[in-house]
Order: structure tokens, then C-alpha cells, then sequence
């Protein structure tokens, strides 16, 4: 088949109108011996995308268009591509570039390197072009960051697994989650649904934590083993010294009392925030760790490695990301980016739809 030398997507032109999509004409950098084109079948809305088109994050690079959860089929290989096979069905998360020479690529860690792009946002070198996301046709991406979707996981489902599912999976895993350990989520949203399932498939006993009891319902559906109400007089006292590690996935700071969390924790327990609040955030003083030793830290994304083992857990164990689908388009954008903003969403949107839109 003919492959465009450009195709169309949905992009913001201003982040003072960021519910306005303009359906134009979108150019990719040149096709690659190690790239993939693929044709999107489906797209997770990511609370990066509202952050990003809405200014919130700073300055971007408009127009743009935003979508890093990513499924499709790939139509066309380049001549080097030895990881996907045309036809297959694959996903795209939110990084499609590494140099894969340094220290970090060659330990597992690329998605640290120096030289990482975006899959939305980003530069690519010598041509000037700004990657374009997966709310288009196609998006085209190197094959390291390319991944197949094993069959026992749904496209709509296997979407929002690619940027949250695996902002969750990667500190679980580098951290010790496991048998015999207990485990916090902090907030029960996009991220933090994903932390709670593969936390239980993992086989922690596993805690969720949240400002009121408005979700502890859906939580104990996801096979919460408890729940803690930060807005509960003492909310902390029973628990303090009890969990070996916790996931902050909190997408605001305001009100955020950081000692009483971490008062949570064992000696040398864990704090990794994976959230990225707008704002200054919270001041962090020594003291604050004084009282259990703790460590804090954060996690971004997760390696091609742990991206495939997510998907595979994800099949193993039948785990179903909790996800409303929104037909693709000027309006059902608007419509999914406004909802999130608004936090009236349980717990991930998936845009399908793409072939009435785009055709087959």
C-alpha cells in the first residue's frame, strides 16, 4: 500500500484555547531504517496532555498534538527493524527515542538518558520537526520504543497501560514490590488504579490512600486490601511504622501534610512520587526523615524491558484497566479533556474511533 508522506491529527494552536482542536495536516520526521509507522487504533488520554496544551507545564511547541497511550497496527518497517513484524498490533508509550549507547540504555535505563525525546513535544535532531502524538492517523517511532500488545490484553484496554500503567509498574518493581510487603497508593486515579492492580498481581498486600472515602468503594473493586482517608481525624496514627513502600501518584499538593505520609513508613521505607503537580510542591526539610529513616524519590516512565513484562503480567493475570471510550474527534476531545480537568473520569479515557474518523 501507499504510506503518506504527512497525515492528519488533531492539534491545539493556542493553550489559552486548549479545548479547541483543529484537525491539520501533520509532517513526521524522514522514515528511518529503525522506524515504524503505525496506524493508531486507539489513544489513552493522559493527564500529561491536559498539563501540556492548557499551559500548565510551561511552553510548548504550538501547534501540537498531544497523545502518548498509544495502540495500532504497524503498517510499514524499516529495513533495520528486527523487534516488530508488519501487521502486528503494537503500542507506543510516552517516549519514543534513546540513544541506546550510554551507561543507562545499555543498563535498563534508557528511559533516563540524556538524549531521550517525547513522543509529543519533542525536537528531533538535524531536521527541526516536532514529534506529533497519537490523536492523528499514524504516528511513526524508533523500534526500541515499540512494543506488542500480547493477545490476552484488549486495545482499549492495553492503551493507558503504556504511559500510566507503566509509571506504576516500573517504581512497584524497582522497589520491591512483592510477597510479604505492604504497599500505599496514593490517590486513586489514572496512575494510581494501575498502581493498586499490579501491586495485588504482584502479590503485596496493598493499601490505598486518599483524601475522602468517596472512592474506597471502587478501591475495595480493585481488590484494595485496606484504605486510609487522609481527611479522618488522626488519619495516620494507626498505621505509622507499617509500610515498606508507597506510591505517591497525587496529581495536586495543596493541603499535602508530606510528614504525616511518610510517618507511614518503616525504617527505610520507601516514598517514590510518580504525580506531577503544577506549582511550587512541598518543602522538604531533614528533619522530616529523622523520625523513620526514610528515603524519597521519584520514577519516570519505565525501560522497553519492564514495559513488556507489564503487558505480560497484565495477560497472566487478566488485569483490566477501568477505562470509558470516547470516539475520537474535535468534540469527543473536548469533551475528554474538559471531564479530566474537571477529575470526572474513572478512571482513564480511551479515544477510539479512529477509522470513522480517519477512515479504515
Amino acid at each position: 500500500m501507499p504510506y503518506p508522506e504527512s497525515w492528519k491529527g488533531f492539534q491545539i494552536e493556542d493553550p489559552a484555547k486548549w479545548t479547541e482542536f483543529h484537525l491539520n495536516e501533520l509532517t513526521p520526521k524522514p522514515f528511518g531504517d529503525y522506524d515504524v509507522d503505525i496506524k493508531i487504533l486507539a489513544c489513552g488520554v493522559c493527564a500529561s496532555d491536559l498539563h501540556t496544551v492548557s499551559g500548565g507545564w510551561g511552553e510548548q511547541k504550538f501547534p501540537l498534538c498531544v497523545g502518548h497511550e498509544i495502540v495500532g497496527t504497524a503498517v510499514r518497517v524499516g529495513g533495520k527493524v528486527t523487534l516488530i513484524k508488519e501487521g502486528q498490533r503494537v503500542g507506543v508509550g510516552a517516549q519514543s527515542y534513546s540513544c541506546l549507547e550510554c551507561k543507562q540504555c545499555k543498563n535498563d535505563n534508557e528511559t533516563y538518558c540524556r538524549h531521550q525525546l517525547d513522543t509529543y513535544g519533542a525536537v528531533w535532531p538535524e531536521t527541526g520537526i516536532v514529534s506529533q502524538g497519537g490523536y492523528s492517523e499514524y504516528v511513526r517511532t524508533h523500534e526500541h520504543w515499540v512494543f506488542p500488545i500480547p493477545d490476552g490484553v484488549a486495545t482499549n484496554k492495553a492503551a493507558p497501560m503504556l504511559c500510566a500503567g507503566l509509571t506504576a509498574y516500573s517504581p512497584l518493581v524497582r522497589n520491591g514490590c512483592g510477597p510479604g510487603k505492604k504497599v500505599g497508593i496514593v490517590g486513586l486515579g489514572g496512575i494510581g488504579h494501575f498502581g493498586l492492580l499490579f501491586a495485588k498481581a504482584l502479590g503485596a498486600e496493598t493499601w490505598v490512600i486518599s483524601r475522602t472515602h468517596s472512592k474506597e468503594a471502587d478501591a475495595k473493586k480493585m481488590g484494595a486490601d485496606g484504605f486510609i482517608a487522609t481527611a479522618d481525624k488522626d488519619w495516620n496514627e494507626p498505621h505509622t511504622f507499617t509500610f515498606d513502600l508507597i506510591i505517591n501518584t497525587a496529581s495536586s499538593s495543596e493541603g499535602f501534610d508530606l510528614e504525616k505520609y511518610l510517618s507511614l513508613l518503616d525504617v527505610h521505607g520507601r516514598w517514590i512520587s510518580v504525580g506531577l503537580p503544577e506549582g511550587q510542591g512541598q518543602e522538604v526539610k531533614a528533619q522530616t526523615f529523622l523520625s523513620n529513616g526514610c528515603l524519597i524519590g521519584a520514577s519516570h516512565l519505565g525501560s522497553r524491558k519492564e514495559v513488556l513484562a507489564m503487558l505480560q503480567l497484565a495477560a497472566d493475570k487478566g488485569i483490566q484497566s477501568w477505562v470509558e471510550e470516547i470516539d475520537i474527534g474535535a468534540e469527543g476531545l473536548k469533551t475528554a479533556l474538559t471531564r479530566l480537568h474537571n477529575n470526572d473520569v474513572k478512571y482513564r479515557f480511551t479515544l477510539t474511533g479512529y477509522d470513522k474518523c480517519f477512515g479504515a
